[in-house]
């Protein structure tokens, strides 16, 4: 088990947008978190990786690796900065790329920690010490085999405002590929397929599959029911803030409830 959200609940003033929820995400799997307009699914997003502190419940990362009997990490209790280095990253519902950067630059600064830590934090920059660059070229190959990964290598050098909207979204998880020296332990995507046309939404589906198999799980929340099905292990749905469905996805289809909360319940005279 990787991830576990316990009885999480989310309230803003009188309105509950999360209420009690609690799933788990295993390692190694690509976990869904669908559910209609205003279910509560990027609210809940928030609250794991740090933008919200939940207002009941808790959020437990078991980091792969961490020796038998440790502690998880209680994410709901750390900060946003601190939940990134304990290996959550995160992309976001609408692209947060620095646009007057390259897309190589982008890659860079989401290694920034990591480099200046390698460095002394920018001391042995500043003395032109032999560490310096050979962390800066280990920077440097890192962010081209993700630029690699996601077929962006010939655009390196090209501001990443002015790529297409498809490429934007491929170098922004290539980005949060980077945040960690070995890949983040769990990527949380915001509806990465959202404007994509279908070429760019198959494209996705296959770089998201060679990410999970790269080691690094997946959390995402999604609107298109191809690439939910076709790449998800388990696929959590949420309806007004409550679970209503957890399962694989063949099951969470074919789920009454599920089908009543995308398609509406017909009226009884």
């Amino acid at each position: 088990m990787l991830l576990q959200v316990q009885d999480v609940t989310m309230r803003f003033g009188g309105l509950t947008a999360v209420d009690r929820v609690t799933f788990a995400a295993a390692a190694g799997q690509i976990t869904a978190l669908i559910g209609p307009n205003g279910a509560g699914k990027t609210t809940l997003f928030n609250c794991i990786t740090g933008f919200y502190r939940p207002s009941g419940g808790a959020i437990l990362l078991h980091p792969p690796g961490a020796e038998t009997g440790a502690a998880p990490v209680a994410l709901h209790r750390l900060a946003g900065h601190r939940i990134a280095r304990a290996g959550v990253a995160r992309t976001f519902q609408n692209i947060r790329l620095f646009p007057g950067m390259t897309a190589l630059e982008n890659l860079l600064v989401a290694q920034h920690n990591a480099l200046m830590a390698t460095t002394g934090w920018g001391i042995g920059a500043v003395l032109g010490l032999s560490r310096y660059p050979a962390a800066e070229r280990a920077a440097v190959e890192k962010a081209k085999q993700w630029l690699q990964a996601t077929q962006l290598l010939d655009r390196a050098d090209d501001p990443a405002g002015a790529l297409p909207y498809g490429a934007q979204r491929r170098l922004e998880i290539a980005r949060a590929m980077c945040t960690s020296p070995d890949g983040p332990a769990l990527l949380c995507l915001d509806e990465p397929a959202a404007g994509l046309n279908p070429r760019e939404s198959e494209e996705l589906a296959k770089l998201l599959l060679q990410i999970r198999a790269g080691g690094t799980s997946i959390l995402l929340i999604e609107h298109d029911m191809g690439v939910v099905m076709r790449i998800s292990d388990r696929v959590v749905v949420l309806d007004h803030g409550q679970r209503i469905a957890d399962g694989p996805p063949a099951e969470v289809r074919a789920d009454p409830r599920v089908i009543a909360a995308y398609l509406g319940e017909e009226e009884v005279e």
